[in-house]
């Protein structure tokens, strides 16, 4: 978001000014009077000229509004084929965009640890890709799941790291996908007394929670 100050005998010579300026229409701007102007006495004395403030938004802002507008109807879209009702609210965070679904009470999107969820993130991510010429990464959640999950897999794995501390030999948690092994690893990667291993082959792999020798 850019913004710049123009001056003229009149606001309306001003608003003039900036659309040449900056070669905008009046509708792509916003403006703001600072001062109307005034013509004073006799049209002399005491003259003030009128001062505006123009809001224009960047190329990136107008991309970024862009990719967030198609990923939401994308997903819109494909939720409307599905018999149930269902809100999208679309925002941009860290670079990404992130899409949430309001309305799955029953936890049909969800699926069992949270796989639908995760097929629609792989189509929508699929079909924004396509479309758009810039890559952009779409996060699906529903009912916030994915913050809960995530939660729920830091608290997981600070218990189990107090077990293998406890009774001195490693623990494993159950097959978890690479994202929820990420958080197992981050959750406990500062704990001087652990370490951390995936296991196993292919997408699904275990965490080993190993204690160090003191």
């Amino acid at each position: 978001m850019e913004q710049f100050e123009f001056e003229g005998k009149t606001t309306e010579e001003a608003i003039e000014k900036a659309c040449k300026e900056l070669n905008k229409s009046r509708e792509e701007m916003d403006i703001e009077i600072i001062e109307p102007g005034s013509a004073g006495i006799f049209s002399i004395v005491g003259t003030k000229k009128a001062k505006i403030r123009v809001t224009i938004e960047t190329e990136e802002e107008t991309t970024e509004e862009d990719e967030l507008a198609f990923a939401k109807k994308t997903l819109e879209d494909i939720l409307s084929l599905i018999p149930m009702e269902a809100k999208v609210t679309a925002a941009n965070e860290d670079g990404k965009v992130i899409l949430n679904i309001e309305g799955d009470k029953s936890g049909l999107l969800i699926g069992r640890k949270g796989k639908n969820l995760d097929a629609l993130q792989f189509i929508v991510n699929k079909i924004v890709n396509r479309s758009l010429s810039k890559k952009v990464q779409v996060v699906v959640d529903a009912e916030n799941y994915r913050q809960r999950r995530r939660d729920a897999l830091i608290q997981m794995a600070l218990k189990m790291g107090d077990k293998a501390k406890r009774i001195k030999k490693p623990v494993m948690t159950n097959p978890l996908t690479p994202r929820e092994r990420r958080i197992i690893h981050l959750a406990l990667k500062d704990d001087a007394e652990l370490d951390t291993k995936s296991r196993g082959e292919g997408l699904l792999k275990k965490v080993l929670i190993i204690p160090k020798k003191s």
